[in-house]
This record gives structure tokens, sequence and C-alpha cells, in this order.
């Protein structure tokens, strides 16, 4: 079973209920928890490790032998990312950070004057967790800075995590519903959407609804600080998607003090009704799934 953990926008709380469920869930199941927030990865902050040294993740490159080119300007017109321009001379001239890896100058050059080289483009660590009893898998991506192409990474990174077998993969995304947010959540059995009372949060809980629509797969919503805002409006939307699952975490000290800790709050403080909701949620997934 494949669970995605997002919500479209940052600083709702992904993180805190993907790492919750996946101590809840690795008490009786077999577990692998990637961490697809390649910006910024923080599930093993909140659980409390450090990383081991990762490997690093890379990508096609392109290098262009000028003297064999014939000024054709093909390579220049199958890159969809702009990075290949084509020079008054005909000269191609490749700009490295736009260049996503997708191979397609170097395919599609009829005299094979680009050679396929590799740069490296962010980092990928697996690490074993231990919590007491508690033991699952952690998968890791990390963006390499001044990096823009964020969908290889994720790729790669989410191939890792679905590479060993595994009763459950849970999946943290990263904010927004771009690209490498759909390649995380696709295939995926159940998405988890975690929204807030704001405006904001109401704004793209709708966003990545519709994306979770559009691949078919079934949401179901947490709304994380219940009770600083209304929720009528997030209700309304839920229903418009057909989610039959809604959630409400308390804004509460609680789980502030289990940030602060650095002991996520179903073992902080494991009798909590916060810790309570995440079981709830866990006892549902395994009734429906």
């Amino acid at each position: 079973m494949i669970i995605s953990v997002s919500g479209g926008k940052g600083g709702t709380g992904k993180s805190t209920v993907a790492v919750n469920l996946a101590i809840e869930l690795a008490r009786e199941y077999n577990l692998r928890l990637g961490d697809l927030d390649i910006e910024a990865p923080n599930d093993h902050i909140l659980l409390g490790i450090d990383l081991n040294e990762g490997e690093p993740i890379k990508i096609m490159y392109p290098y262009i032998k000028y003297e064999g080119c014939i000024k054709c300007g093909v390579c220049g017109k199958v890159c969809d990312t702009g990075a290949l321009l084509i020079s008054k001379e005909g000269l191609p001239l490749l700009l490295p950070r736009l260049c996503s890896g997708c191979r397609a100058c170097y395919l599609a050059c009829p005299t094979k004057t680009i050679l396929e080289g590799e740069r490296v483009v962010g980092y990928l660590y697996e690490n074993n967790v231990s919590i007491g009893d508690i033991k699952f898998d952690l998968v890791t991506g990390v963006l390499r800075e001044g990096e823009e192409h964020t969908p290889p990474v994720v790729r790669i990174v989410k191939d890792r995590l679905l590479s060993k077998y595994s009763d459950i993969y849970l999946i943290d995304t990263s904010a927004g519903t771009a690209n490498h947010v759909s390649i995380a959540i696709d295939k995926s059995d159940l998405l988890i959407a975690v929204t807030e009372p704001t405006p904001l949060g109401l704004h793209d809980l709708e966003m990545i609804l519709e994306v979770a629509c559009e691949l078919n797969i079934v949401s179901w919503v947490v709304i994380n600080r219940y009770g600083i805002g209304s929720v009528d409006k997030h209700l309304e939307l839920a229903k418009k998607y057909k989610v039959n699952k809604i959630y409400k975490i308390p804004y509460s000290m609680a789980i502030v003090e289990s940030y602060i800790k650095g002991v996520p709050i179903v073992i902080y403080s494991k009798n909590s009704r916060e810790s309570m909701i995440f079981r709830d949620i866990i006892r549902d997934i395994l009734e429906v799934y």
C-alpha cells in the first residue's frame, strides 16, 4: 500500500502527520517512509536522527563537440527547458542549470557530436530508524543547492523507496502542486491532504485535491491547528471533492512541546487526544484497505 501525505501549502504540518503515522504504523507493519520534500526535507529532524552518508544523484549532462557540429539547430529545437540556445553563428550554447538531463538533444543529434556525460543534482540518504522497539526505513532526497529541476531527483528517490519490499510505503511530499508533487503522489492508494483553517490553507487544499482527482487517487483531509479559524469552507470543499474522511488536530501546546523536545507526539504524549487522532486515522486506513 502506498500512502502519500501532501497538502499544497507549506508549513501546514505535512511532515508532522507523516512522521507520527509512520511510527504508529511501524508498530505492526513493515514500513518505508520517503521524505520527498527534497528542497527542505525534515522528517529526520522530527525523528531526532542524523542522516547517514548520502550517495550522489546524477542526471545526464550533454557535452558538445563543436568540431563536428553541422549547425543544424536540432538540439535547440528539441530542448523543452531552453537549456540549449542557438547562437547567431548556428552553434548550440548550453545553460547547465536549465538542463533537466532528458537526453533529447543527445538522441536527436544527427552527427552524434553531443556526448553523454553526467552531473550531480542531489543526494539520496537511506537510514534505519529505531525508536525503542519501533523500526522502519527512512529514504530521504536532498536537492543540491542552486539546482532548479526537482522532478528527476524526486523520481530517483521514489524509485529507491519502492525498490525494496514493504507492507506500507508512506510518502511525505513537498509543498505545492507542481510536477515533482504529482510524481511523488502518483500511483498512491490514498492521499492524506493536510490543511489549516486559513484562506491560504483553503486555496492550496483545493489545488492538491484537484491534482489527486486528476490522478484518480482517493483523498482524505486532515485539518491541522483546528480552532484558530473557521473551517466551514474547508468542509464544503471536501464535500465537493467527495472526501469522506476528515480529521481535526487541535492547535495545542502538546505538539509544540513535542517539537521542542524533538520527539513525535505519539511517543512524547502517547495518551493525548492528539495522539489518539493519529490512531483514528490508522484504524480507518486498516478498515478500508
